[in-house]
């Protein structure tokens, strides 16, 4: 292997001409640039140089190794700034993973802040499902994810998850059906059809349920948030929704009230130990910021 020294002494003697110029300019002694030089010839097993009097010249070879040193040195440089603005967080690009209502609420006011205190990074948004996220975690297609989960739900193997914000539960039933005021006690709607969401909120559902003692009849299933609502607010059943989903997007014909003690964690997920690259931290302390400060 090339020693990048011995590359820059004889890209340095074919701009400078003379060992005693190249020692001028890479702040190096005479004695120096003809080691790495002798070296650099036994290294490439090369005739490189050629002496011409009391001179040196280069090589058809030598001319050749050099004006490749010169665009291996150009990228060395370039990699080295580039490494080191995104270091000081001058520039950089940012891959985050976030689940919808995440994306609708949370993501655009911590890049706005994002913008604000690092101009020179970019945020590249993804909308994925936790256990989706994880996994482009683990692949190394997203940096950085919000998350969420429900009590008792374990993280994946690897995946370091830092809770920013306690997303409150609220009943969500049609805006005909007057659930009183204050706090919900879910057995009250133990004979009422009911919609669910995805997987990890059906389970949660099932468990806020049978803690209230009965087990919800489950007419209607749905992913989408705004689907959800749009069931409850024809009547045909009534949900469990998080905060964030409701701030997303509220169905002007539903009424929601407060589930008691009910709440998903909603979390900053990264993959592997830290340290992490200073950009994606930066996003790290955005999102945190964010997050603390928003109510369900």
């Amino acid at each position: 292997m090339i020693d990048v020294r011995r590359l820059e002494a004889l890209v340095a003697l074919r701009r400078t001409g003379t060992v005693s110029a190249a020692a001028a300019q890479l702040h190096y002694g005479q004695p120096t640039i003809s080691h790495h030089l002798r070296r650099l010839e036994v290294e490439t097993g090369s005739v490189l140089l050629q002496r011409v009097g009391r001179g040196l010249r280069l090589t058809p070879d030598g001319e050749r190794l050099a004006r490749r040193g010169e665009e291996i040195l150009a990228l060395l440089a370039r990699a080295e700034a580039e490494l080191t603005a995104s270091t000081s967080l001058q520039a950089g690009q940012v891959r985050l993973a976030a689940f919808p209502s995440a994306a609708a609420t949370l993501v655009p006011a911590a890049v706005a802040l994002l913008v604000e205190r690092h101009p020179g990074l970019g945020l590249d948004l993804i909308e994925a499902e936790p256990p989706e996220a994880a996994a482009m975690l683990r692949a190394g297609t997203a940096d950085i994810a919000l998350t969420f989960a429900y009590p008792g739900q374990a993280e994946p193997d690897g995946v370091t998850a830092v809770t920013v914000h306690e997303d409150a539960l609220y009943l969500v039933a049609p805006g005909s059906l007057d659930p009183g005021a204050g706090p919900v006690d879910l057995a009250r709607f133990a004979d009422t059809r009911w919609v669910t969401g995805c997987e990890r909120c059906r389970s949660e559902l099932l468990a806020l349920c049978s803690k209230a003692g009965f087990e919800p009849r489950i007419a209607y299933a749905s992913d989408d948030y705004v689907a959800v609502q749009s069931l409850v607010a024809s009547g045909l059943g009534v949900t469990v929704l998080p905060g964030l989903a409701l701030r997303a997007h509220r169905n002007p014909d539903v009424v929601r009230l407060p589930v008691p003690g009910a709440a998903r964690r909603i979390q900053v997920t990264t993959y592997g130990a830290p340290p992490h690259p200073a950009s994606v931290d930066a996003v790290a302390a955005v999102l945190t910021e964010v997050a603390g400060a928003s109510e369900s």
